[in-house]
């Protein structure tokens, strides 16, 4: 019977075969990605996890960095962070060395986590008097790096520009921006593109505006449609052809502290991750010279 819902199915199911055929090579160098966009509600966290949990399912080696006081992606993760775990706050604040923080999230193997607890609350005025204080997580990021190898790093930001935010900026080189397709997506975001750009002049020269993913996508409104296509001709060579829907199952998944991948995998929104961690991996890195910001 031919009808929308057998339609979805048919093409979800193809879109399922055709992603269980695809390999994908990491080459050992790890490319970190800081996830931001200061308008709220847009998949910044949602995005941060089950990007990580689809590229680890690829079979790369993913650390999640999670710079947000409120500590969602940890808990999404399933991954400790109650008020007395050693967390990114003792990283940033007391000199503790990163490798004494990470855990492995019960997802996977290759999924590990930095997590964030109720203490990174205070550590932007904390942060004010300290030495080096804008690059203190790419110092202690760069050291445990050369122990412990990974090919992506992927840091979920609080939605305001401070320092915690700019730590994550100077320790990155590629920054993804999840924009909903909704009233006001590209609300906010030449102040972020602003950001970006003096981040770049002063802090990290290397840094790029890489990626960009539509989310929240509701194929039946003609205004996802509009704003979709209004993003991507602002940013042709930085927008996913992945694009990730409006999804009950997505919603869900923190709740039971997993990803959508490991909650679902076979629901539209885990395809539609599935989809995009491939073209990010598949992509490679981008640089600042050839992808300006």
């Amino acid at each position: 019977m031919d009808t929308p819902l057998a339609r979805e199915l048919a093409d979800l199911s193809s879109r399922r075969k055709a992603l269980s055929t695809i390999t994908v090579e990491f080459d050992g160098e790890p490319r970190i990605f800081t996830v931001s966009n200061q308008k709220g509600g847009v998949g910044k966290t949602t995005t941060t996890v089950n990007l990580a949990s689809a590229l680890a399912e690829l079979g790369a080696r993913v650390l999640v960095v999670d710079l947000d006081p409120q500590g969602n992606a940890s808990t999404a993760l399933s991954v400790e962070h109650t008020a007395d775990t050693a967390s990114i706050y003792d990283v940033l604040i007391n000199d503790l060395p990163f490798g004494d923080i990470v855990q492995q999230s019960p997802e996977s193997p290759n999924l590990l986590c930095a997590p964030s607890t109720i203490h990174l609350a205070g550590a932007e005025i904390e942060l004010v008097s300290q030495v080096a204080r804008e690059f203190r997580l790419r110092r202690a990021l760069e050291t445990y790096l050369q122990e412990h190898p990974a090919d992506f790093v992927i840091i979920d930001c609080p939605p305001s520009l401070g320092l915690l935010t700019i730590n994550a900026f100077t320790a990155a080189s590629e920054v993804l921006i999840p924009i909903q397709c909704e009233y006001y997506a590209l609300e906010g975001l030449s102040q972020l593109l602003g950001n970006i750009q003096m981040i770049q002049k002063h802090l990290n020269p290397e840094l790029a505006l890489s990626t960009i993913l539509l989310t929240m996508y509701d194929a039946r409104t003609r205004l996802a449609q509009q704003v979709a296509d209004e993003v991507r001709a602002h940013f042709p060579q930085q927008v996913l052809d992945a694009v990730i829907p409006r999804s009950v199952r997505v919603s869900e998944a923190p709740s039971f502290g997993q990803s959508v991948i490991a909650y679902d995998g076979t629901s539209a929104g885990a395809i539609a991750y599935r989809e995009a961690a491939v073209e990010i991996a598949q992509r490679g890195p981008q640089s600042a010279q050839n992808k300006g910001a």
